[in-house]
Formats: structure tokens, C-alpha cells, sequence
């Protein structure tokens, strides 16, 4: 409701004093504020905050009449009234000298500002005024309080006697009242009997006056509290009565609430104690309690000291709370907690080094609570030691905070919009964003699917877009519209403000006359007639209908109420404004429909139909009278009506009508009197009214039954009146805001299937629910509630510490207001089945199932139910969590649901949980079964505790299964990234446990081994794929191993069989092809020459444009192989798509390097055409490819392959491909690096081996090796050399494979069993080390938009 801006400003004194101000105080107009000194007074002027006059006492008359204690404004601010430490008590009179000035505003010349109105002076220049004595009144006794009433001045002295002084000039005397015998007791009823409590030696500390209850919330010096009152308006002492509580002893102090009739007394334990009057009884009830929770402030909790001060501000919806130890709270009023300087940054510098907290002497709203004056007490204390030290002018200890606040404090018929609206002193904080978006009556912040899509990764889940959630959730930055400030400066400050159903204008209303702004044009439009808007003063708040203003006002030259309408298209002025007269003073003012309702001082409710008229040229609107309704039998004050609504909402009376119908129709009244929500709905018992008249207009409207209590404790009501047949719970409902006792829905209740209910059930139900943050507004449709909250940022490290001293900047955090929601539906669905109305939360769920949040809405209820549950100390008989499990198994998202909650959930709780829900290794079964495969990986995460019986082996086998049903469904998920880094509650239990780590790296590593031995390429890049593997890492540790190839033709014809490669073949016109010359070469693996040196393959994030380059480099740094011919394929690019490979079926696609058109050219010339036996065979070798899919799996293969120096693969799949500049490369790596000898014969024999093949089984294959056939000899000169003869001895691969795949994991498996878990730790971490870039470089690859590397 209230929010703190900015940095709190610090008031500049002229005084040449160096005393310290005692009291602040300001007068009921809020135009002044009195400081006290203790030998002096001060009167400011408010805006801008300004010393206008001091008065100083002499010496002689300070030794007589001892140091100012306290002071008291008169109502119409024309007195002040001081008290003295010696009891006397001085009254001022304040003199205002009409044509004088102190400061007035300088302007440029010509300026629109000059002599705007009539009366600028007075508006705008701040008055002289002086101080003058009238009188001394000694009391003879020590003051301790002193309070104001209407006419009168009551002050308690230390003598237990009550002085009532009237204020004009005590010609009258004064009237004193002995405690003693005014008769106490536990409520007035008791009195009234005779029942009397000892009060013998009763002395007030503190009281204050509460017209709307007629009597005086006190505290005794015992600490006890108590009410004063009269039974008539005369206050004797024959006539008081008391009453008073005996179970609180320890208030300190007081302050009452008029509006909502509330006390609220301070105590020594530092919590705040707010009671109400029983109208019945007059005895004195708790309505709730100001506390700080020790979950909140653990630091500070029990040590704030007692309550020193509490003031309410001027509009009774908030108050502000101080302690004696320092520190500031402010509440909304009836308890919720909207901000505290005891925590976060007001306590801690950005450094870490905590500062006091915020000690206050006295404090006082401002004008419409917009300001806050307090007296620093820590500066006071400071000032006296540096002053000393350094003889410096004391620094002045009189701060003032800045607020914006909800429209709805001031204005609450803005409780049926949608948008958040709050009001400062000169501008406005809209959430609505920009109004040019806007294109239907509800904020496109709640339609994300009207944007356009934006691009997803190719990994995406196809969920709700994390940036599309936030933008309907609504993000913390506020619309801002500064108000105009030719309209500020004569009309500040603001009192109202409201915004269209739209979201594309708002109007704001001033002292006088109200403008307003279109979000649409940035424009604001004021009243040309300045004499116009200065005759007409608004006091029952606007609201709009549709495109025009609706404001009840009063009109200052007639000296009548009127009911105005304003067009919003047309220039502000009297002549286009539609007029109603009112009867009596208007208070509040709201709009239903076409209907306007307005409540009169009267305390009457009038109801008016608003219609606009067709057939004028100038948009107006007609107000007709179309019902009054007098409230005084139940209301005793007007002044205690916060807000007044017209609804549609109804109970049993109404069942004979229909839904569609209710929805159009006033149902009923919803009044706040002082926090009780009374709702008046239309008598329907009765037979109907039917009007005879011919004018359709005129219909009489039935009568209204008797008000009815709904609820307590009601700070705003939220209501609607669309209607939709889907969600017709959640706009057919109430909505309550009731402050530190969180929300209440009033929800209706339909029969299922449209079945005709019983005349007992109930038609609602009121549930109440939690929420974390105030609600401002509530989006029905989209179950959420939005708001606002306190931020803070610290900027002192600017600061040096000598510069800082007093700084705001230093003492105080910068306090930012932000934009927050909150999902409200699991609180109601709980609500529902908690009292067995699962059928009802059944259809209210189903009609809320398209929201993107709904699976969080049922996680979030599950979570609370779960930790509610099985942390409670109590026994549960009849536990709720069962039966919300049964809820969720109604929705196709339960798998999901279930294993979300326990991965946020303790570990110590999942025992409970899934002795709900069930075995988790059947739940896993069933989401492969419904190839959910994300929620499977979810839920191997879950298995691998080491509590479930071979949760570590069923885990092996389920990740493999998932592997493999990875390479059926397009799903992607980061397996492995969350096994290596779980997040969540049990995260530090995973850090500890490092043996299950690495029995889950070496199950992955024996299963990739598995894959590699069985020559299943594919699967291995699928499993790679899918489960985040470090591949790169691992084969680099295993190609002397597993990535070993031992057979290198059986290797050669698996790749073919599983990419659905073609073997090449050779026509028998071959022998005359100039193919076979060499002559022309046909794709890139028929370029032949070689690079000498070693080509530098940088990292890049696409793999193949990295290969592509890496080719290009090796054709044209060619210097080895024997003489070609000049003529060769060049690319000429085209605008088909980049990097994609080219298939068997057109001649014109690309290769792997890029896409275009190929054609023959020579280096001299541009082109060259080809002959038909050319064609014949560039077709032919062009058939020989296999799908492009399978080209581009073998290219990212190819890559890792190489990266690992695995280079036995790479020659294998440089094979397929038959690209001779990888074989090129692989022979130029072997040359200029230390490659192991045994890879190197490795290689020689497979070749051998390959060529052997060819030669009787595959001919197709002999061009190719040809071409390569000098580097083979190259390769055998380098086998010679390196390889001893020793080296050739015959030796079995199976059981040097056997040997060596084993023994490792021997040695790893022994390693993780018999040494510490540090030890494992970090081998694992060092592991993972190694492999981090090549993993990064591998994900980059498949997050590349350009490619599908996905394995399928």
C-alpha cells in the first residue's frame, strides 16, 4: 500500500542554535509543521519545506517555565499549545499576514507560469507568519500528555487529574477530572452495573482522541490500557466511564485510527497490539497484532526494545512503527508488513560492517502521506561529540522519507481494474506498459502468444518460453508518467488518480479541478478555463466508463454537489461535460456496468444509470437516478465507509436466475465499514416487479434485503463483471485482501454436469490462503495476484569515509519500488480438498489447465503438502498428501510433477513422498513407456540413492535404455551435466559422496567402450548425443585401447551397413574415363594434393566449417603427389543454404564445404563445359554418396575422432567419405609428430588389409587408394624406421583387449573402493578438468542452429 522512494532528504536549518528538536508535528491541513526546541519554536511550510518563523524564549522566562516538552496544533491551525517540564502550558497564537511573502516563485518573463490563476499567490508563495504568546496556564503538576480535541484541549498530569481547557481564550475556565473516580471495568456494560475496578493510584502516560469512537485510548504509567468515554458529549466526570484490559501491563504508548476504529497500543516487548470496540458490549477486542517474526529477523527478534512511537497515516491504511533501540517498521492496517529498516541493507554497509540502526525522537506524516518527518536521534548524539571535537556547525537532525502509495488507499473503486496503479506527489507508476500494444480490455502482458515466435535451440523442450513466462508473470520495471507540472504547481497535492479498463489513460485529481494523460499520444490535457477547474473541487473520488471521466464534485460558485462526465476526446471544458445534481456531499464513487454508484454523506447510497448519447455531435454521456438506498440504521459514522461497490456476486436467494443474466445484472452492494465487508444483495423472495410503462429506460429495480457480514479484517475487495464459461469460478468470485491474515476468495460452487443441487448445500465457500506479497490487483482468468515490494541498492562505497559523515547516501540505502506476482491457485485447490471438495477443485483446475504455469501450480501444491506433512511434530490422523496425489493423477502431467518435487525437495522427505505416489523405478518404467524421456533422466537422478535396494545397478541399466530410446524419439536432455553437478537440497550430499560419482563415470565409460568395441558408431554418437558424454576426454584416454582399431576392413563395411553408405563402384567404360586419369575429380576427395606441413585446426563452434577450412588449406598449400592438371570443381555460391551437404539425386547441390552449383572451370578462364562421358561419371560417384544425414554424422564423427587423435578411425571414415585431404592430413600429422609406433604399423596393416579387400571384393575402392597410394609407401618408409623388428611378433588382439579394457577398470573399480573419498574427489574433478573444453567444444557443435547433428 505504502512504498519507500528514493533517499531520505535532509531538512537544512538557518537557525543559529545549537539545540537539538524535541517534537515534530504537523498541522491537521498539512500546509505547516511545528519543530520543537527545547527553548525554541518553529513553523515550516511543507512544500517546499522552508523555516517561515521561530520563536525564541528569553532566559529568565526558560528558568520559570523550565525546557518545551510537548506541543499540540489547534484543528483550524491558527494555535499552538506548548507544555513545559514544569507544567505550565504556553499558547500561540499564529498570525498570517495576508499579502506578505517570504518566497515566492521567479519565473522567466513571458512565461505560461506567470499569474496562471487568480488566487497563484496563495497557492504557490509561502506565507509570513508570526508567533506570538496569549497565555500561560500553570498546572501545577508534571504534564504528561497532551491531546487535542475539537473545541477543547485535555491534558493528564502527573497527579492522576485530567485538565479540559477550551482554546478560545479560557474564558470558560477549565473543567478537572480525578481518575480516581471515574469507574473502570471489563467493558461498558460492566460499568454501567457497577462493576468497578481498583484504579487508586491511575496516572496516564499517553492518550489520544478517536472522534468516531467519541472517547480516548489511554496507557496508564503501570502499563496498563484502557478507553475513556462518555455517555453523551459532554465530557464530566459524572458522565465517563472506563474500560480496561488486565491482561496487558507493559503498553508503552498509543495511537488510534479513526477511519477503521482501531487502537493500537505499544508494548515493552516491542510488538503492537491493535483492539477494536464491540458495538454490543463497548468492551475492548484484539483485532490482530504488529510483531517482527524471529524467521524474518533472527538477529534482531526480542531485541528492538519498547515501542517508542506510532503514527497512522493520514488516509488510516498504513502506520509506522519505532522502537527505543532503533528502527522503523510500516504495516498496512490490519497487519500485513510492508517495509523494515531492521534487516538487509539498512543495516549492513556494502562492506559488510553493520551500522545503527535508525533511532527516532518524534515523526509525522506529510500531506496525503506522500512525506515523513522524523528527528534522527543518532545524528543528535553524533553532532554533540564532532562539535566538540572539531568545533563544527551541528548538523541538522530532521529527515524526510518519501512515499508513493496505491491508488486504492485513496480511491478504491480502482479494485475492479486490472493494473497496478500507484500515486507519488508528482508522478504516477503504471504497470501496464506501452498502451500502443493494447487491443483488448485485458493487459497484453497476459497474451505472450500474440508475439511473434522466437527462435529455439535445437535442444528446446517445446515448453513454455522462460522470456514468454516472464513477460505474463509481468517484470519489475514500472510505466512512469510524470505529471504536468503547470497543473502540479497550483493543485498540488494529489489526491486521486484512476486508469481506464484499457490501460491507455489515467487521470489525476489535485486540490482543485483533475487532468488527465493518454499513454497513447504522451499527452497530458488540462482545463483551458483555469477559472473552471479552480471552481470545482473533487471529494468522492473519479473513475472511468469507458472514454469518459466520471467525478463527483463540488461545485464552489453554485455550492453544490454535482455528478460530472468528461469526454476523453474532447478538450477539457464545462461545455462538454454532462451534469447531475447531487443531494448531499458525495464520499466515494465507483462504476458497474452502465450503473454509477454513489455513497453520500448521508450515509445513502444513490445508484445512477449512465447511458451515452447517439445523437449529439460532441461525445456526452446522460445520468439518470435510478435507485437510493439509505444506510444510516447501520452505519454510525460516514466517515467509517472505505469503499462501495456494485457486484453480481449473490448467494441462495438468487438461485431462480440465470448464470449469463447474473453476470449482466447489480446483484448486490458491497460496503467496507471500518474493515467489515457488509454485502446488501437484491430481495428476489418477494414476487417480481414488472413495470407497465412503454418505455423500455424506465424499469423499477427490486428492493435490497437486509446487510449481511461477509468478512473482517478487509482492507480491499477485487471483483468483475465479465463472464466466461470456462473459468466462471474464478470471475464469479470474491477476492479479499484482509492484511497480516493474507487473501480470501468468496468462491462459488456449481454442480457438476449441470445437475439440479440440493436446497441445503451451500452456493460458496470463503477460503482463505497466504501469499508473499501485497496484492495490488488480481488477474482473474490467469489466477494471479499482482504487486509491489521494496527494494533496496546500496551506494556508500562512493563515498570515502572522511567525505561521508552524514551522507543519505551513506546512512541510508537508495529504496527502489519494483513490480512482483504471485500464482494464487494451489493455495485454492488446497483449500478445496481440504475440505472434500475435491469435485469442485476438480473442474476449477481442468478450466485453469491451459495456463503455462499450471504444472508449477500443482508442484507448488504438492511441495507445501509434502513438507507440511511429514515434518509436522503432531500425528496426522487423516493426512491431506494422498489425496492430493489422487488430485494430480487426474492431469497427464503427474509423472513430471512428482519427480519436480522431490528433486527441490529434502532427501530425508522422499521417503514420505513416494510412499505416496509409488515406487519411483515403476515411474521411470512408465515414462519411457510414454516417452517422456526428460522426466525418465529426471527420475534416474533419483534412483541412484544409495537408500534404494540396487538403485546403483538399475540405474545402469535404466540410463542405457534411455540411450537407446534417445535414438527413437527427438528428445534431448542434459543427463550427465546433472549428474556431475545435481542441484537442490541434497547438492552438498552429492559433493560428499564422490564413490557414486565415479561408479556413474565408469558405468558410462564401459558402456561407451561397449559400443566402440562392438563397431556401433552411431549408437555411440547418439549416446554421446543425448546424455552430454565427454567423448573427446574419453577416447583420448582409450585410443591405444577400446578406440583401438583392430580390423580395419571388418571396421569399414559396419560403417557402411550403419549409415547406409553405398560401396563405390566402377562402370566398365571406366578405362577410357578421364576420371581415372585423374584429369577431373569429382567431389573433394578427388583433389590429390598434399600439404607438407601440419594444418592447425582451430576450435571453432561449428566442427564443419572447421573441417571445410582445414580442407581447403590442405588443396591449395599443396607441394607432394604426382602432376595434375589445371582444370578443377569451384563452387559458384548461390542463395540456397549455407553448409549443407548435397545428395545423390541433383547434381547441382553442394558438397560439404558450401552450397551452389558446380560446374567445371579452369583458373584461366571462367568455365568450362563437360562432356557427356564427364557427366556420366560425375553422376555415378555422386550416386556413391550415401543420405545426407548419414554424410553430416560422419563429418561431426570424423571431427571428434580427430580431436582425439583417434587416427585409425579417422582413416576408416576418410574412407567412406573418400576425401583424400583427410588422408592427406592424417599421413602429414604421423610424419611431423611423435605418433607411437604401434599406432603408426596399426594403420600400415589396416591399409594393407583394405587394400587386399578391394582389390578382390571391392573395386570400387582402387581409384581412391591409388591416389593415396604414395603416401602409403611414405607410411611404410616411417613404419620401418620407428617399429623394431621385435615389434612384429605375432600377438592375439582379442587378448591384448581383453587385458587392457579390463585391467583399467579393475584398477579404477579397486581405486574407488579402498581409497578415501578426498582421494576420489579429486581424481574426479581432475578428470572432468581435462575434459571441460573438449565437452564444451562438443556441445557447441550440436547447438549450432545451422545443423542437425542429432543422431537418429
Amino acid at each position: 500500500m505504502y512504498f519507500l522512494s528514493g533517499w531520505p532528504k535532509r531538512l537544512s536549518c538557518p537557525l543559529e542554535s545549537v539545540e537539538q528538536p524535541l517534537h515534530i508535528q504537523a498541522d491537521p491541513q498539512k500546509a505547516f509543521f511545528m519543530v520543537l526546541f527545547p527553548s525554541q519554536l518553529s513553523i515550516w511550510y511543507s512544500r517546499p519545506s522552508v523555516l517561515i518563523v521561530s520563536y525564541k524564549e528569553p532566559s529568565k522566562s526558560t528558568s520559570q517555565f523550565g525546557p518545551y516538552k510537548g506541543a499540540e496544533w489547534r484543528p483550524d491551525s491558527t494555535m499552538i499549545a506548548v507544555s513545559t517540564v514544569n507544567g505550565y502550558i504556553l499558547f500561540f497564537d499564529i498570525l498570517s499576514s495576508r499579502e506578505k511573502y517570504i518566497y515566492e516563485p521567479v519565473y522567466p518573463k513571458e512565461s505560461s507560469h506567470v499569474k496562471r490563476t487568480l488566487h497563484y499567490k496563495e497557492e504557490q508563495c509561502v506565507p509570513s507568519l508570526n508567533i506570538q504568546m496569549k497565555k500561560v496556564l500553570d498546572l501545577q503538576a508534571s504534564i504528561s500528555s497532551l491531546q487535542c480535541m475539537v473545541e477543547d484541549l485535555l491534558v493528564a498530569t502527573a497527579d492522576g487529574y485530567l485538565h479540559l481547557i477550551h482554546w478560545d481564550g479560557m474564558t470558560n475556565g477549565r473543567k478537572v477530572i480525578n481518575l480516581c473516580t471515574v469507574p473502570f471495568s471489563v467493558d461498558l456494560q460492566s460499568s454501567r452495573a457497577g462493576s468497578f475496578l481498583g484504579f487508586k493510584d491511575a496516572r496516564i502516560r499517553d492518550m489520544e482522541y478517536c472522534a468516531t469512537l467519541n472517547g480516548f485510548a489511554v496507557v496508564f504509567n503501570d502499563g496498563r490500557i484502557g478507553f475513556l468515554t462518555s455517555v453523551s458529549s459532554r465530557f464530566t466526570a459524572e458522565q465517563l466511564y472506563g474500560v480496561c484490559l488486565q491482561d496487558v501491563v507493559d503498553g508503552t504508548c498509543v495511537a488510534v485510527n479513526n477511519k477503521y476504529r482501531l487502537m493500537a497500543f505499544g508494548c515493552v516487548n516491542g510488538s503492537v497490539q491493535v483492539y477494536t470496540m464491540d458495538i454490543t458490549t463497548g468492551a475492548m477486542q484484539l483485532s490482530h497484532k504488529l510483531e517482527l517474526m524471529p524467521k524474518q529477523y533472527p538477529d534482531i527478534w526480542n531485541k528492538t526494545g519498547p515501542v517508542k512511537l506510532i503514527r497512522w497515516s493520514p488516509d488510516g491504511c498504513a502506520v509506522m512503527v519505532t522502537w527505543k533501540c532503533g528502527g522503523m517498521s510500516l504495516w498496512s492496517v490490519f497487519g500485513a508488513q510492508l517495509i523494515c529498516t531492521l534487516g538487509g541493507d539498512f543495516v549492513y554497509r556494502s562492506d559488510g560492517i553493520k551500522k545503527d540502526p535508525l533511532k527516532i525522537h518524534s515523526m509525522s506524516w506529510g500531506s496525503e502521506g506522500y512525506h515523513l518527518w522524523v528527528i534522527d536521534g543518532n545524528c543528535s548524539q553524533n553532532t554533540k561529540c564532532k562539535r566538540d571535537a572539531k568545533k563544527e556547525a551541528p548538523q541538522f537532525s530532521i529527515l524526510q522519507f518519501q512515499f508513493i502509495k496505491s491508488a486504492l488507499a485513496v480511491n478504491p473503486c480502482m479494485s475492479n481494474q486490472e493494473q497496478v496503479l500507484l500515486q507519488g506527489e508528482d508522478c504516477l507508476y503504471l504497470n501496464c506498459g506501452d498502451a500502443k500494444q493494447v487491443q483488448s480490455p485485458r493487459n497484453t502482458l497476459l497474451h505472450p502468444e500474440h508475439k511473434p515466435a522466437r527462435g529455439r535451440g535445437p535442444f528446446s523442450d517445446g515448453g513454455l518460453d522462460s522470456q514468454s513466462l516472464s513477460t505474463l508473470l509481468g517484470h519489475r520495471h514500472w510505466h512512469v508518467v510524470q505529471i504536468h507540472s503547470t497543473y502540479l504547481e497550483s493543485n498540488w497535492p494529489i489526491k486521486f488518480s484512476a486508469i481506464d479498463k484499457l490501460g491507455q489513460n489515467v487521470a489525476v485529481v489535485g486540490k482543485f479541478g483533475f487532468a488527465h494523460y493518454s499513454l497513447i499520444t504522451k499527452k497530458w490535457k488540462l482545463f483551458g478555463n483555469v477559472a473552471q477547474e479552480q471552481n470545482m473541487m473533487v471529494t468522492g473520488g473519479l473513475a472511468w466508463w469507458n472514454d469518459f471521466i466520471v467525478l463527483a464534485c463540488y461545485n464552489l460558485n453554485d455550492h453544490q454537489e454535482e455528478l460530472r462526465t468528461y469526454p476523453q476526446t474532447s478538450n477539457l471544458d464545462n461545455t462538454f461535460a454532462s451534469v447531475a445534481k447531487v443531494q448531499a456531499d458525495t464520499l466515494l464513487l465507483s462504476v458497474f456496468r452502465d450503473i454509477v454508484i454513489l455513497f453520500r454523506a448521508d450515509c445513502s447510497i444513490c445508484l445512477y444509470s449512465i447511458e451515452r448519447r447517439p445523437d449529439s455531435l460532441n461525445p456526452t454521456a446522460s445520468v439518470q437516478v435510478l435507485q437510493e438506498v439509505s444506510m444510516s440504521r447501520y452505519i454510525p459514522h460516514p466517515f467509517l465507509v472505505v469503499s462501495v461497490t456494485l457486484t453480481s456476486v449473490r448467494t441462495e436467494t438468487g438461485i431462480g436466475l440465470k448464470m449469463s443474466q447474473q453476470a449482466c445484472e447489480a446483484e448486490s452492494i458491497m460496503l467496507n465499514l471500518a474493515g467489515q465487508l457488509i454485502m446488501l444483495q437484491r430481495d428476489r423472495s418477494g414476487p417480481q416487479i414488472r413495470e407497465k410503462d412503454n418505455n423500455p429506460n424506465q424499469r423499477k429495480l427490486l428492493p435490497f434485503c437486509a446487510p449481511v457480514v461477509v468478512a473482517q479484517s478487509v482492507e480491499n475487495v477485487w471483483t468483475t463483471c465479465r463472464l466466461e464459461k470456462q473459468k466462471h469460478h474464478l470471475l464469479e468470485a470474491l477476492w479479499l485482501s484482509c492484511g497480516g491474515a493474507g487473501m480470501k476468495v468468496w468462491l462459488p460452487l456449481f454442480p457438476r454436469d449441470h445437475r439440479k443441487p440440493h436446497s441445503f448445500l451451500s452456493r460458496r465457500i470463503m477460503l482463505p490462503f497466504h501469499i508473499n506479497i501485497y496484492p495490488l490487483a488480481v488477474l482473474f482468468e490467469d489466477a494471479l495476484v499482482l504487486g509491489a515490494v521494496n527494494d533496496t541498492v546500496l551506494y556508500d562505497c562512493l563515498y570515502t569515509q572522511t567525505s561521508a559523515r552524514e551522507h543519505s547516501e551513506v546512512l541510508f540505502p537508495f529504496c527502489i519500488v519494483e513490480r512482483t506476482s504471485q500464482i494464487y491457485l494451489h493455495h485454492v485447490l488446497r483449500q478445496l480438498l481440504v475440505r472434500n471438495l475435491g469435485e469442485q477443485a476438480l473442474l476449477l483446475a481442468h478450466s485453469c489447465a491451459t495456463l503455462p504455469y499450471f504444472p508449477h501450480v500443482l508442484e507448488l501444491m504438492l511441495h507445501e503438502v509434502l513438507e507440511e506433512e511429514a515434518t509436522s511434530q503432531e500425528p496426522i490422523p487423516d493426512p491431506l498428501l494422498p489425496t492430493v496425489v489422487k488430485f494430480i493423477t487426474e492431469f497427464p502431467l503427474f509423472l513430471q510433477t512428482v519427480v519436480h518435487c522431490a528433486r527441490k525437495t529434502e532427501y530425508a522427505l522422499w521417503n514420505y513422498l513416494f510412499a505416496a505416489v509409488g515406487n519411483p523405478k515403476d515411474l521411470f518404467e512408465e515414462c519411457l513407456m510414454a516417452q517422456d524421456l526428460d522426466t525418465a533422466a529426471s527420475y534416474l537422478i533419483i534412483l541412484q540413492e544409495p537408500s534404494s535396494s540396487g538403485g546403483f545397478e538399475f540405474f545402469r541399466h535404466g540410463s542405457i535404455s534411455l540411450s537407446q530410446s534417445a535414438e527413437h524419439f527427438h528428445s534431448k536432455f542434459n543427463l550427465q551435466k546433472t549428474l556431475s553437478m545435481p542441484s537442490g537440497p541434497s547438492g552438498k550430499r552429492w559433493i560428499k559422496d564422490c564413490d557414486e560419482n565415479m561408479y556413474i563415470d565408469m558405468m558410462l565409460w564401459r558402456h561407451a567402450r561397449h559400443l566402440l568395441e562392438e563397431i556401433k558408431l552411431k549408437d555411440l554418437g547418439c549416446f554421446a548425443a543425448q546424455l552430454s558424454f565427454e567423448l573427446i576426454g574419453w577416447l583420448r584416454k582409450e585410443r591405444t585401447r577400446a578406440a583401438c582399431v583392430e580390423d580395419f576392413v571388418t571396421a569399414l563395411k559396419k560403417l557402411h551397413e550403419d549409415f547406409l553408405w553405398p560401396f563405390p563402384v566402377i562402370p566398365a567404360s571406366s578405362i577410357n574415363s578421364p576420371f581415372k586419369t585423374g584429369k577431373y575429380r569429382a567431389g573433394t576427395f578427388l583433389n590429390v594434393e598434399m600439404d607438407t606441413g601440419v594444418p592447425n585446426i582451430p576450435r571453432s563452434h561449428s566442427w564443419l566449417g572447421t573441417i571445410s577450412s582445414s580442407q581447403r588449406e590442405v588443396d591449395t598449400v599443396s607441394s607432394h603427389g604426382p602432376p595434375m592438371q589445371d582444370t578443377f570443381l569451384s563452387p559458384l555460391l548461390n542463395k540456397g543454404d549455407e553448409c549443407s551437404i548435397g545428395s545423390a539425386t541433383d547434381l547441382t547441390e553442394a558438397s560439404s564445404m558450401v552450397d551452389g552449383d558446380w560446374t567445371m572451370v579452369d583458373e584461366n578462364s571462367s568455365s568450362l563445359s563437360l562432356t557427356q562421358s564427364e557427366l556420366e561419371h560425375l553422376s555415378l560417384e555422386l550416386a556413391c554418396k550415401g543420405p545426407h544425414k548419414s554424410q553430416v554424422q560422419l563429418q561431426y564423427l570424423l571431427h571428434i575422432f580427430m580431436e582425439a587423435g583417434c587416427l585409425d578411425w579417422c582413416i576408416i571414415i576418410g574412407f567412406i567419405l573418400r576425401e583424400s585431404s583427410v588422408i592427406n592430413q592424417i599421413f602429414s600429422i604421423m610424419q611431423s609428430s611423435d605418433i607411437d609406433g604401434e599406432i603408426c604399423q596399426n594403420i600400415k596393416t589396416g591399409l594393407c588389409a583394405i587394400d587386399e579387400w578391394a582389390s578382390t571384393d571391392c573395386p570400387g575402392y582402387k581409384p581412391f587408394i591409388n591416389i593415396i597410394k604414395p603416401q602409403i609407401q611414405k607410411l611404410n618408409e616411417i613404419t620401418d624406421e620407428q617399429v623394431q623388428p621385435e615389434a612384429f611378433q605375432p600377438v592375439n588382439p582379442s587378448n591384448v583387449t581383453k587385458q587392457a579394457s579390463p585391467g583399467v577398470e579393475e584398477s579404477m573399480t579397486s581405486s574407488s573402493h579402498c581409497t578415501n573419498p578426498q582421494s576420489d574427489a579429486a581424481n574426479s574433478s581432475v578428470i572432468r578438468h581435462e575434459e571441460d573444453k573438449s565437452t564444451t567444444e562438443e556441445k557447441d557443435s550440436f547447438q549450432d542452429d545451422s545443423y542437425d547433428c542429432t543422431m537418429s
